[in-house]
């Protein structure tokens, strides 16, 4: 297969909902795997016939920079259970049910998330104290979003 088809084969999977194309021809078969759509997409070739190749001397390649460490959140997640909108407080104004560093019992009201016109109370599942807020103050959350930290 040439390159400038193996391209376009991959320009195609990048720019549409696809999420892996497998093509076998005579001389080869190709498999375009996209893991997610942040992701780059990768791609396999095999050739169907090994051709004989002089055997040459290698340099090493220089070590690919490491990719950054992003930091493991410790604590509780207190999580979305459905599609809305996240406030932090009952009224425009109020005080927020709970701020970074309160102490809050398990079933206490933490925040308000609005589904539907309707105003849904959503209670901490676990005691113990605040240590992120992950959310902002009208914010849309979606189902199982992380929405506090609780250690």
């Amino acid at each position: 297969m040439d390159l400038r088809k193996l391209k376009t084969l991959i320009d195609l999977v990048s720019e549409s909902n696809i999420s892996e194309l497998e093509i076998t021809e005579a001389d080869g078969k190709v498999r375009i795997v996209k893991a997610d759509p942040a992701a780059p997409v990768h791609t396999q070739y095999v050739q169907a016939a090994p051709m004989p190749v002089a055997a040459a001397p290698v340099a090493a390649a220089p070590a690919a920079p490491a990719e950054p460490v992003v930091p493991v959140e410790t604590g509780h997640p207190v999580k979305s259970p459905m599609v809305g909108t996240f406030y932090r407080s009952a009224n425009p104004g109020a005080k927020p049910f709970a701020e970074v560093g309160d102490a809050i019992k398990e079933g206490e009201p933490i925040c308000i998330i609005e589904a539907m016109k309707i105003m849904n109370e959503i209670e901490a599942d676990k005691s113990g104290t605040v240590k992120r807020i992950l959310c902002e103050n009208g914010q849309a959350v979606e189902f199982g979003q992380p929405l506090f930290i609780i250690e």
